[in-house]
């Protein structure tokens, strides 16, 4: 039976997203990598915060991914990017993504950007932000030209997050403390300017 090209693309979206997937061997001891590649779980260990960079990073071009949530919160959880000097583990409930100058992130717990141990003013940049929701889809959107790291929520552009990125190999990365939590994160390719 032969395949329609539709089904041929989409097995190679698929093929190049596990590409981008998590790595099984740049993470926190205290996580795994389901078998799908896209999923971490986050074990049950108390004062500890926990993440996860992708096999792949990222020096030149633009490239977008969706990471989701598929369990709670809780105190602190972070989705952003992160070199391969950034630490994936710490005691103590914090915003491991952005506690140093190697990482960047956005805490979607209490809508702080940050970076270098530092909170870089609260995001999206509007009155009454919404906070985000299980399972909502955010787009996160990294522009090695323009040295810029943006994101989306649904199809709202929510905004440019970060400027003046270095010009390093950046990872996509989140980090959680929730006990059994799952976060999920699917690369997308070059993102689509609307």
């Amino acid at each position: 039976m032969r395949r329609t090209g539709k089904e041929q693309g989409e097995e190679v979206k698929l093929v190049r997203a596990f590409h981008h997937a998590f790595s099984t061997n740049d993470c926190s001891r205290n996580v795994y990598i389901k078998k799908n590649g896209f999923t971490l779980h986050r074990n049950p260990i108390a004062q500890s915060t926990d993440g996860a960079r992708t096999k792949i990073g990222f020096s030149e071009g633009r490239h977008a991914w969706e990471v989701w949530w598929e369990g709670p919160l809780g105190t602190v959880a972070v989705i952003g990017i992160a070199t391969k000097r950034a630490a994936m583990q710490c005691q103590g409930y914090v915003a491991l993504l952005g506690s140093d100058d190697q990482s960047w992130g956005w805490n979607l717990v209490d809508n702080n950007l940050l970076h270098n141990g530092e909170v870089n003013g609260s995001f999206p940049q509007c009155n009454n932000a919404p906070k985000y929701q299980i399972g909502e889809r955010i787009r996160v959107i990294l522009d090695m030209e323009d040295k810029t790291l943006a994101f989306e929520r649904g199809y709202e552009f929510l905004g440019v997050a970060f400027r003046g990125l270095p010009k390093v190999c950046l990872y996509p990365a989140v980090s959680a403390v929730y006990g059994n939590t799952e976060v999920t994160l699917v690369y997308l390719g070059k993102p689509l300017d609307g």
